[in-house]
């Protein structure tokens, strides 16, 4: 996006940068940014998913913790995760943003706001999404005592996806008998976290996505999501975006059945081993089951389904597996390597906790 090089840019200056840099994407786009609604055609035999999410300042992000390329990143990358735990592929975007005024001011050649698109469009570039329209709103500005609720940004982004008709991947679609799975590795972006806190300024420079960033720079598992899609026996998904108990507990709500896991299968990202060491919790297995933000993919499968160890380059690990529900028995539980078997609870994260 062109920077807005003017003092104080106008709605239509805004929307009119934004669009310059909207162009391409789906086929299936018939109609993007200039008119009062996009138009959409699906391709024959699909079905369209629709997903939402709000990344609140202050919430979702700090601006004296976050760069505004990862916050632009981050925003796009939450709905992308959820379209790739349907089992489906992105065919356009709406983004909606309230900013306050000083974020549109450019400073040392680019304002906050172009830095975000940075960020934005560089992960919707890589994945062909086309931003279709969205909203524009100016947000109110501090005042002189710097008021708490004054001068935040919001943004909220709608992502469409294209499935094959009865092809979509369900929360819902688990049995009893089905091995539990994630790809990647658990607890990387909460420990990332608690570094930032620790540190802000250690991560002022991550202007762009790179390796070894999980919360800053997450990676949704869409290429996964399409490989997997043709494996047979795969029944039901969810991306890990809560934190693998809480989002593992939803599974096992909406499809009847309860979860057993294995402890020491579970993968433990490098970033929360060394949270560890550093005394920061007491546990990686916390922060791999509580932490949140991985946007890994979670799935079950037949017993008979032939899962590869590897998918698109992600390691796949079997964690567990679904066992029907009884009265007495935890919705959840974990087994540790001594065969202990314990209780788990959903502590991942929760708005109104």
């Amino acid at each position: 996006m062109a920077a807005l090089k003017l003092k104080m840019p106008s709605e239509k200056d805004l929307i009119a940068a934004i669009r310059a840099r909207a162009r391409g994407g789906s086929h299936e786009l018939r109609l993007g940014i200039g008119d009062d609604c996009a138009i959409v055609r699906p391709a024959k035999g699909d079905e369209i998913v629709v997903t939402t999410d709000f990344s609140l300042e202050g919430v979702h992000f700090r601006r004296d913790w976050h760069t505004p390329e990862s916050v632009g990143h981050r925003c796009l990358a939450r709905g992308l995760s959820d379209v790739a735990a349907m089992g489906a592929r992105p065919v356009a975007a709406f983004l909606s943003l309230a900013v306050p005024r000083e974020l549109l001011v450019a400073r040392r050649g680019k304002s906050w706001v172009d830095r975000f698109f940075d960020g934005w469009m560089a992960l919707a570039n890589l994945y062909g999404v086309s931003l279709a329209g969205g909203d524009t709103a100016r947000a109110p500005d501090r005042d002189a005592r710097g008021k708490k609720d004054a001068g935040s940004a919001c943004f909220d982004i709608v992502l469409l996806g294209g499935v094959k008709r009865g092809r979509a991947l369900l929360r819902s679609g688990a049995k009893a008998g089905d091995s539990i799975y994630v790809t990647g590795a658990l607890g990387g972006a909460a420990a990332e976290l608690l570094a930032v806190g620790r540190n802000p300024r250690r991560f002022a420079g991550l202007t762009r996505a790179v390796e070894g960033h999980p919360h800053f720079y997450p990676k949704p598992r869409l290429d996964v999501a399409r490989k997997l899609a043709a494996v047979k026996g795969i029944h039901a998904a969810i991306d890990v975006s809560d934190g693998l108990s809480t989002d593992l507990s939803y599974v096992c709500e909406e499809s009847g059945v309860s979860a057993e896991l294995d402890a020491g299968a579970i993968p433990v990202h490098r970033l929360a081993v060394e949270a560890e060491r550093a005394g920061w919790v007491s546990s990686t297995l916390e922060l791999a089951l509580n932490g949140g933000d991985d946007y890994e993919l979670l799935f079950t499968a037949s017993a008979e389904a032939r899962v590869p160890r590897k998918i698109a380059g992600v390691e796949v690990h079997r964690i567990g597996r679904m066992v029907s529900r009884r009265a007495r028995r935890a919705r959840m539980s974990l087994r540790d390597e001594d065969g202990r078997v314990t209780a788990v609870e959903a502590r991942g994260w929760e708005h109104f906790r």
